[in-house]
């Protein structure tokens, strides 16, 4: 896959589907890459053009000093979809990849026309709880940290399952420095106030069995948009993506039709 030289970062990223097609724009969670949507994307329409990408960080993409700003995130997607010539989106984020989305949107309603907020909110947890993850982190890197995160990812069905394994190893290489570096910009985040402003189709997808961003938190952040939709998944958690592609994209594939971003 070809890196976006941005200058200040290098970001690792996958544009396909026909040039004249609408876009759709993937952002992943903290922890992962852009292989957490390759199942969903197996399922999607092939009349679409597709961006994945790497967060700063993450996967291959170039790993900055931390920490990161939400700011920092945000305009390393906005330079990318540039680089790339896509506008009038649809952007689906993920976690983090949700709150990326949701300041995007904030600050270039040219770059997105939809939004499809994924287990997220505008504000996730709280700067204490954030700190002591990081402390936790520099003590013991990644695998001090992945037992715990997976609990509260996947449904306790799940535990022994080949995803949970795979997804175990994605997180634990995920690079100390960039998962640092992400966790200072989602401690710093709070989009309440500018998130109630956007006046866009949007979606929130939850996940029954999710333990760190609860259906009821991205309930409560969609509520902020006028016109929002809302899907509650079951028998998932924090990643539907990874272990419920296809529920994942039969919701992605209908809000597409109901946009108008992809013909009924």
């Amino acid at each position: 896959m070809p890196l976006a030289d941005l200058g200040d970062v290098q970001l690792n990223y996958r544009l396909i589907g026909p040039e004249d097609a609408p876009a759709v724009v993937f952002a992943h969670a903290l922890g992962t890459d852009q292989t957490i949507w390759d199942k969903v994307l197996q399922r999607l329409p092939q009349n679409i053009r597709v961006l994945t990408f790497d967060l700063r960080g993450h996967g291959g993409s170039s790993v900055p000093p931390a920490p990161y700003s939400m700011g920092n995130l945000i305009r390393d997607v906005e330079r990318l979809m540039e680089t790339c010539a896509i506008q009038d989106s649809l952007f689906v984020g993920l976690s983090i990849g949700g709150m990326i989305a949701q300041g995007l949107a904030v600050k270039r309603l040219d770059l997105v026309r939809a939004l499809v907020l994924s287990n997220t909110a505008a504000k996730i947890a709280t700067p204490e709880i954030w700190t002591r993850r990081m402390d936790t982190l520099r003590r013991g890197g990644m695998p001090a940290i992945s037992v715990d995160t997976l609990q509260r990812w996947f449904p306790r069905s799940a535990w022994k399952s080949d995803v949970y394994a795979a997804t175990q190893t994605l997180l634990e290489r995920t690079d100390v420095e960039g998962y640092l570096g992400c966790c200072a910009a989602i401690a710093g985040t709070d989009f309440y106030t500018p998130t109630s402003g956007l006046r866009l189709p949007a979606l929130g997808i939850a996940g029954t069995e999710d333990g760190s961003t609860p259906p009821d938190l991205v309930r409560e952040t969609l509520d902020l948009i006028p016109g929002s939709q809302f899907t509650l998944l079951r028998r998932t958690g924090h990643v539907p993506p990874i272990d419920q592609p296809e529920a994942f994209a039969e919701r992605l594939t209908s809000f597409m039709k109901d946009t108008g971003h992809l013909a009924k």
